[in-house]
Parts: C-alpha cells; structure tokens; sequence
C-alpha cells in the first residue's frame, strides 16, 4: 500500500492509503453524480476519461482494465445516442454514482491514482463550484456563483446547454491529454 505523490516520494502506510481510496472512491462518485446535470455532460465527460485510463492501461499491458474501460465506454457511447439533448433517456444517481466509483476504481488499480485529479478535472470543478458555494452560503451568507454547480451557474448567465456541454468537453479533452503526456 504505497501511495506516489509528486515533489514528496512515496507513501508507505496502509491505514492513510485506506483512508486515502475511500475518499477518492466516495469523492469521484459524488463529483460525476454533480455533473449528471446537462444532458449528455456526464456521460461525455465519463468517455473522455475512461478513454484516458484505457490508454495508461494499454501502455501498461493490463489488458485487464483496457477491457474494463473499453466495455464502460461501448455502454457509454450506447447509452449516450438516447441522452444527449434532448434526452431521451437520463442516467441518475445509480448510473453517475457507479460511473464516478469505477472510475476511481480504475485510477486506483492502474497506480495512477493522482492523476484522476487532472483526468477527471471538469468533475473536480463542478464538485469544487458545490463546496464553494455551500461555504459562502452557510458563512458569509452571500453567493459566489448563480447558481451550483458550475454548469448551472453557467445556464443562469444565458448560455446555451450545447455551448456549456462543449466547453466542458474540451476542457475534458484537454485535461486528459495533459495527464497523458
């Protein structure tokens, strides 16, 4: 149980890397479950990363998880022709919960752990966007953003949905390219 982070070495304790999987497992699950908002977003968002982690994994050769996220995201591309706008079909809270999970589980099995950080960025924004707001509210009753998350508050300033959907997949796309190289 040994847990790499950049600048500080290697970590070598099992009841702080418990810790640590727990709440990165609890953490991304409730971030991709925040950006199941717009139609499309999340699942987009959710290809762009499982994409990312295929490739680590191939580079690797665990063929175990290159099948894994290839499978999640053919389930995903399926899925995605009946939810992006207009939806047809939404996901909701088991299918974004599951999604967020796995994906962790993914970053945590490929000993890339940190690297979700940045992979997952928009996910991390969007969950961020929540906290701030939240904290703003409860003590200094006050706003930060129109409206949380960060996809919402977007919406309140008059974007268009497909606009916002766009934007966030390029950042994604961006984002994973960063981590990859």
């Amino acid at each position: 149980f040994e847990l790499y982070i950049p600048f500080a070495g290697m970590v070598r304790n099992s009841f702080l890397f418990s810790l640590f999987v727990l709440f990165w497992l609890v953490g991304f699950s409730n971030a991709v479950n925040l950006s199941d908002g717009l139609d499309g977003l999340a699942t987009g968002l959710s290809i762009i990363a499982y994409a990312t982690y295929a490739w680590i994994a191939y580079q690797e050769r665990n063929w175990v998880i290159v099948v894994f996220t290839l499978s999640v995201i053919g389930g995903l591309v399926g899925f995605f022709i009946f939810n992006h706008k207009p939806a047809k079909i939404f996901m909701g809270d088991a299918g974004s919960l599951a999604l967020g999970g796995a994906l962790a589980a993914v970053a945590i099995l490929t000993r890339h752990e940190l690297s979700l950080a940045l992979v997952g960025g928009v996910f991390v924004v969007e969950t961020l966007s929540s906290l701030i707001q939240m904290i703003s509210i409860i003590y200094f009753k006050k706003k930060i953003f129109k409206m949380a998350p960060l996809h919402h508050h977007f919406e309140q300033l008059g974007w268009s949905e497909r606009d916002i959907v766009k934007l966030f997949y390029v950042v994604g796309l961006l984002l994973a390219m960063a981590a990859i190289t």
